[in-house]
């Protein structure tokens, strides 16, 4: 079961991280097509989910660690937790940035109501992140569990993988006025810092996955995410000083990277505390 595991997790990882590249080049042989919603780029979308699929079905790997039944008896909590931890940092990482004068708060006042907005957008991210989070938690980390690796490496592999299947659209998808809102820096850069800022993220999600028993819980917090601090700062309800992004950004900040960090950490005392040493909820 082991190799099985091992070799299965090596062929999603080859084509997973090769699947954004060969969307670009499928761009390269196609013209005309508009930016941010081109062929290539739902080719990289898609192609993570189709190689799960045909790993469980095909490739022996079966659906019985997928993470798909809720197990809410007993794990209500984190449901709600999910619900709360991206809203409380962020709101900790503005309060912080506008006591030190590093973000001007002002566009809350002179924008449409950001309710709104966040409300607009969570139906639409939580059905994406379904798929996402069968993919990232519900496959990738539950292979990484089951090879019984010490916590740090599954943080580091799952976020490493996670990040480094983004980088073609960091480097070629995303438009770049939307990344210097975020950071204002080069394309290659910006993809290095958010691999390292998604590697701090792991660390929550892991753990929030293996408490949980389950993905739906990293589902809501996910859809949460993507529909709370994005908005935030691409259109413009903050504006953070020049040079201070880095530091308190609530997309990818240093700060924020440091508080998902620690709530990841306290969640896994939580975890080891009250579950068996392995941890692994999944198998029954």
């Amino acid at each position: 079961m082991i190799l099985k595991t091992k070799r299965n997790l090596i062929i999603f990882s080859l084509v997973v991280l090769a699947s954004g590249w060969s969307g670009v080049l499928l761009d390269g042989l196609l013209k005309e097509q508009p930016e941010g919603d081109t062929l290539g780029m739902g080719f990289w979308l898609v192609i993570p989910l189709v190689t799960v699929l045909v790993l469980r079905i095909f490739g022996g790997d079966g659906w019985k660690d997928a993470g798909f039944r809720p197990r809410l008896k007993g794990k209500l909590k984190w449901y709600v937790a999910a619900m709360f931890i991206f809203p409380v940092v962020t709101a900790i990482v503005l309060l912080a940035g506008s006591l030190a004068d590093w973000i001007d708060l002002s566009g809350f006042r002179v924008k449409p109501s950001f309710a709104g907005v966040f409300l607009g957008l969570l139906f639409g991210q939580f059905i994406k992140n379904i798929f996402e989070e069968a993919v990232w938690r519900g496959y990738l980390t539950s292979k990484l569990i089951q090879l019984q690796l010490k916590d740090w490496l599954i943080y580091g592999i799952a976020g490493f993988i996670w990040g480094a299947w983004h980088m073609p659209y960091y480097l070629v998808f995303l438009p770049a006025s939307d990344m210097y809102s975020i950071l204002p820096v080069d394309k290659l850069t910006f993809a290095a810092f958010a691999i390292v800022n998604m590697m701090c993220w792991s660390v929550l999600f892991v753990e929030l996955f293996r408490v949980a028993g389950s993905i739906w819980p990293c589902v809501i917090m996910h859809s949460v995410e993507d529909a709370l601090i994005n908005p935030l700062v691409i259109d413009g309800y903050i504006a953070i000083a020049a040079g201070k992004e880095w530091i308190i950004s609530p997309v990818a900040g240093i700060l924020t990277s440091v508080l998902y960090v620690g709530a990841g950490l306290i969640i896994r005392r939580i975890r080891i505390r009250k579950s068996s040493p392995a941890g692994i909820y999944l198998i029954d």
